[in-house]
This record gives structure tokens, sequence and C-alpha cells, in this order.
């Protein structure tokens, strides 16, 4: 484990965190990669590759820190007994779309092809996570299933980030919300895009990078989508959720009432707890299903 990372992450009794270099897109350098492991006995485990959030100062993709996001994926793991896999994904503005998705991309191809010697199992891999990491999370269900692969079981969109359009309710009402508001989200999208000026950014946006664009959602893994009361984000989450269920994706959604964006970083919340506890729920689902009863 590298010792910058020890120093803010304190981990669960039962996991054990070590650091990888996992070869990068063609022509791209290697991509750093934190692998949570349970502790004990149980493989071959499930896996969720999980991306890190950021973006709160407005600098694209930002990416979470140590002392906010790797915290979560140890939870994860310990919890939700999964092998948690977290790339540290290059950078908006320096590096703009499609350089993070493609480094997660290259991830999840890097996981399950080396599944057995991580001791995962390769029908058990899932993607997730928060804000500006559950936006690219979706952007990478979307590529996985238009690639062929891998093939992904399950994502976790925790008040993700999905619509470079900015034209919800909910973003043009929320423009002095905490953590997150309309004049953040502007600044993060022009980084992330690698645009500049007040022009709109037009039709030529992939749906990869804002995947609220996507006009085909079939085929797509099933999802657990979050959305915060005060968050600008809050209709594009709402609106994605809809979108994958009438695209005949099973889907649970919660709109979590009297919350923001990013109310979670706040652990001793009740709101925290009652989300920590969905998300471990919905995981033990989806990555240790009930045995299906015998056909007569």
């Amino acid at each position: 484990m590298d010792p910058e990372l020890a120093t803010v992450v304190s981990l669960p009794p039962k996991v054990t965190c070590e650091d990888w270099a996992v070869p990068g897109p063609l022509g791209s350098p290697d991509v750093t990669v934190h692998i949570y492991r349970p502790n004990e006995s149980g493989e071959p485990w499930p896996a969720m590759l999980w991306i890190n959030g950021g973006g709160i100062d407005g600098d694209g993709c930002a990416g979470g820190d140590a002392g906010t996001t790797h915290p979560s994926a140890a939870w994860i793991c310990a919890e939700a007994k999964v092998i948690v896999v977290s790339p540290e994904y290059r950078l908006a503005p320096e590096n703009p779309f499609p350089a993070g998705l493609e480094d997660c991309y290259a991830t999840l191809r890097w996981l399950v092809e080396h599944a057995e010697v991580l001791g995962v199992d390769r029908d058990r891999v899932a993607v997730g996570g928060a804000s500006a990491g559950g936006g690219l999370a979706a952007g990478l269900a979307l590529l996985a299933r238009d690639r062929g692969g891998p093939s992904l079981c399950y994502q976790l969109l925790a008040a993700p980030e999905l619509d470079d359009r900015l034209a919800t309710p909910s973003m043009i009402d929320f423009t002095d919300t905490p953590l997150w508001s309309r004049p953040n989200a502007v600044r993060n999208w022009r980084r992330y895009l690698g645009r500049s000026g007040d022009a709109a950014f037009g039709d030529d946006v992939s749906p990869y990078a804002a995947p609220a664009r996507a006009t085909d959602l079939v085929g797509l893994p099933p999802a657990y989508v979050s959305a915060a009361e005060f968050d600008p984000l809050r209709d594009e989450g709402i609106d994605y959720a809809l979108a994958l269920l009438r695209a005949g994706v099973s889907v649970e959604l919660h709109q979590f009432p009297g919350t923001f964006h990013g109310a979670s970083l706040e652990r001793s919340a009740a709101v925290f707890k009652r989300q920590a506890r969905e998300i471990h729920d919905v995981l033990r689902r989806a990555l240790y299903p009930a045995p299906q009863p015998a056909q007569i």
C-alpha cells in the first residue's frame, strides 16, 4: 500500500490494500490501481470497480483524494464482502475526456482478464461511483456494452453527474447549494470536455462523457441510482433512472429528502448511516444473489 495513502486511510481490520500498476490505453501511461481485499477466506470474490468522485472545486473530473474516496472503497470491501478496485484515472483539465474513462475501461479489462490471479469471480463484476465517479461509472457501463465487454452484473450510481446540458429544473434552480452548485457544474463540464468560452456544447458531446445523452440504454446492467433533494444533479439522476427503466433495465431509485450533494461525507449523520445500510444491502443482493428454485 502506498505510504501516503496509508496516512489518510484507516482500513477496517478485515481489509488489506495493495497497489498495482495496470497497463493503460494504447500509448498512454500505466494506471495506478488500489485493490481492497477482504482479509478472510471466500474466493472467488465478487468485485466492484469503484471510480473516484470529485470536482467539488470545479476542476473537471478532478478525482476524490485518498482522504475522501478510499475510506469509501475500504468500507464497501468490508461491509459488502467484495474485492474493490479503485483506479487513479487521469484527471481533467490536463487530460480531458476520454482520457479518464479510457483509463477506467483499461482497468476493467485488466480486472476481468486477471480474475483468477486476483481471486475474482468474473461473472460478478460491478461498477460504481459517486458524483463525477457515478457519471464515469454510467459511461463505462455504456462503453463496455458497446465494445462487447467485459460484462458487468451491476452499476451503482450515487448522485451521478450525467448531463452536460445543464437544463434540468434542479440544475437551473440550485445556484448556491453546499458543496455543489450550477456554477461548479458549468466549470466542471467545460474542463472535462476540454471546451472554453460561453458557447453551448452542442450535439457533438459523446454519451460516454454525458450518459444522459444516450438514446439506447437497452442491455445495460441492473442499477441502483440515488439522488439528494437539494442537489443540482438530482433531476438528471432521476431522469436517467427512469430512462433505464423504460429501456427494460431493472432499477432501484432512492431520492433522499432533506439532503444536499456530498451530505454523506458527514459520516456521523443519520442520513449517511441510512445510505450506507442501503448500499450494503443492494450490493449484497446484487453480488450474492439467492439461489433460484429448481424448475419443476
